[in-house]
């Protein structure tokens, strides 16, 4: 189906859980990327918003992404916290582009905001 140009392709489909915290998500989960390719690094982020602590809030957000290693393209973007859905459908585009950790760690991220820590992850997490 993938020459067809009328079939879908439902690779790296966003997807988002408007729950309490949202929680979006686009191509492999961890355990998925480890099965496909020969290695992977995760890089994570724990963080409180810049907006909680200014209003005293504790609410923390967790972001994920995953990259193939051999090929340094990011398989692999995962978010749980406040407008997850929203930040997610952006970055999606350039997951289903193809996009390497070498552009994320090119682009600027807008200052202050949640999605900008996407950008600035540069030590992949220890397993």
């Amino acid at each position: 189906f993938a020459d067809n140009p009328r079939s879908p392709d439902h690779e790296n489909v966003p997807a988002a859980v408007f729950s309490q915290p949202p929680v979006g998500t686009v191509g492999l989960t961890e355990a998925q990327a480890r099965e496909k390719y020969a290695g992977i690094d995760v890089y994570r982020s724990v963080f409180r918003a810049l907006k909680q602590t200014l209003t005293g809030g504790d609410e923390k957000t967790l972001m994920k992404l995953i990259v193939d290693r051999e090929s340094d393209r990011v398989v692999g973007l995962h978010m749980v916290g406040p407008d997850a859905g929203e930040i997610l459908q952006g970055f999606a585009v350039a997951i289903k582009a193809g996009a390497t950790k070498a552009d994320f760690d090119a682009t600027i991220g807008i200052h202050p905001t949640s999605a900008e820590e996407f950008v600035t992850m540069r030590t992949p997490a220890s397993d």
